[in-house]
């Protein structure tokens, strides 16, 4: 007979294999385990809460949609707004000066002394389209697309280093912790497929995000909402192919017999994680046909590959844009592009013509071909960075330094107004002094053409309800169409 000592030591030690078996799953899954995991511990939320909906199933958002899909052409590293889409003849007029000392009162930079020289740009700038938007010549490609897009020449941020800024523009906090902009869009909407992630990730450049997956991550939510980081080469998930010796009609009769033990556990112990757990297993294997024919670009006709110069089994920028579009017309709700190379401190002018040599084919290419498609009027395409760069010099004569102020972001298809420039900063590019748009507005913006009050998309969380914009922001009715 048990004592009731005996039956609190019982209790403790199967809570603490609880404990182990979650930590292990959680901290230690990777690969195509990890994909299932996502989906598990969301469906385990729900189940606990008693609600029996499908947390990925779609959902109409408060009011009818301009877009219903997002791609973030992410620059990680804050692309020079100087020399891309900021013009600023006075800047190359005062090239080698000091700056007004009334300019940086309260000013913080990263690196420099901000009582640094000014350097003037470094580019050529011209005129394109009906619409008239002054655009670097580095950007040729972009250049032909000029009527399509919408430049915000004043954009504001509160974090001037790297990782706090990239999470404050993807989670609107500078924190840790907080859901990232794609799993709140993807917690709103739902998804519109099953075969693959709701919310997928791509990086390139140099090297990761300094924010790393943070950037992407569910932060309280359900981790359903999460994204999910894809490769560029071999499989796009990590162990997503069977192993040797192991076909699919095998591994179907391995999740089969899985599937059958874990009802029969159910069964026994009525644990609602156990049904969560079958369904999770089961989307984990469909990925297994649907993620190869996904990131095959050889089955796209060859003028599609040349006019995003992407080649077949080279991974690179310029495939992930191509995949960002086929991603699209499969059902995947967003779609995040991270491109880690333009942090230039120093070497700007060489660094900035690579830069744009491997991104700006793609990313007109991919306005374009989702404008062939039919698919650019109901998908979001956003472009930029942390912030933008100082107008004082770094490096001797050839760089940079980080500046929140003012820089440049560009906008297209999902209910933006093509052809327009909102906004400018001052004669110099250091403040923005006309129709600021902070990231908490960009946030209330994005969420607004997707069909949502950014007030009212919620979740309670330690007792209140949080928000992406928190308790900031205001749409930017200038940039709706």
């Amino acid at each position: 007979m048990n004592t009731p000592s005996n039956d609190r030591d019982r209790m403790r030690q199967e809570a603490a294999r609880s404990v182990s078996r979650r930590w292990f799953m959680q901290d230690c899954g990777v690969g195509l385990g990890a994909v299932a995991l996502k989906s598990l511990l969301a469906e385990n939320a729900t189940a606990a809460s008693g609600n029996p909906a499908d947390p990925l199933a779609p959902r109409m958002p408060h009011f009818p949609p301009k877009a219903k899909n997002v791609i973030f052409l992410f620059m990680a590293g804050a692309p020079s707004h100087l020399e891309l889409f900021d013009n600023k003849p006075q800047l190359a007029k005062y090239d080698g000066q000091l700056p007004p000392p009334d300019l940086l009162k309260g000013y913080r930079a990263a690196f420099i002394n901000p009582n640094s020289k000014l350097l003037g740009p470094k580019f050529k700038f011209a005129r394109h389209g009906q619409s008239g938007q002054e655009i670097s010549e580095l950007l040729p490609h972009l250049a032909r697309i000029a009527d399509d897009i919408a430049i915000v020449r004043s954009m504001t941020t509160d974090a001037f280093n790297h990782a706090p800024g990239q999470i404050l523009m993807n989670t609107g906090s500078q924190q840790f912790g907080r859901p990232s902009m794609g799993s709140w869009a993807l917690y709103g909407l739902g998804a519109e497929t099953r075969d693959l992630p709701g919310f997928i990730v791509f990086s390139s450049g140099k090297k990761g995000p300094s924010g790393g997956n943070s950037n992407w991550g569910s932060g309280f939510l359900p981790t359903v909402y999460s994204g999910v980081q894809f490769r560029g080469a071999g499989d796009p998930v990590l162990y997503l192919s069977n192993p040797e010796g192991i076909d699919e009609q095998e591994q179907g009769r391995s999740i089969a017999a899985i599937n059958r033990l874990n009802r029969m556990r159910y069964e026994s112990v009525g644990d609602p994680e156990i049904n969560a757990r079958i369904s999770a297993f089961e989307m984990a294997f469909r990925m297994q046909s649907s993620a190869p024919e996904l990131m095959d670009i050889s089955q796209e006709p060859k003028h599609i590959l040349d006019m995003y110069g992407a080649e077949p089994g080279k991974p690179s920028f310029a495939a992930n844009c191509l995949l960002a579009r086929r991603m699209i017309e499969r059902g995947v709700r967003c779609v995040q592009l991270f491109h880690e190379a333009w942090d230039q401190h120093g070497n700007l002018v060489n660094d900035l013509k690579a830069n744009c040599r491997d991104t700006d084919q793609a990313c007109a290419a991919l306005v374009s071909d989702l404008k062939q498609h039919g698919l650019l009027d109901e998908t979001l395409v956003i472009w930029g960075g942390e912030f933008g760069r100082t107008p004082m010099v770094q490096g001797g004569s050839d760089g940079r330094d980080h500046h929140p102020n003012a820089f440049t972001m560009w906008m297209a298809g999902g209910g933006i107004k093509p052809g327009l420039t909102l906004g400018a900063s001052d004669e110099l590019g250091f403040n923005a002094v006309e129709d600021k748009v902070h990231v908490h507005d960009l946030h209330a913006t994005i969420l607004h053409l997707l069909g949502f009050d950014h007030l009212k998309l919620t979740f309670r969380f330690q007792g209140r309800d949080y928000r992406l914009t928190d308790v900031h922001g205001n749409v930017v009715k200038k940039l709706l169409a």
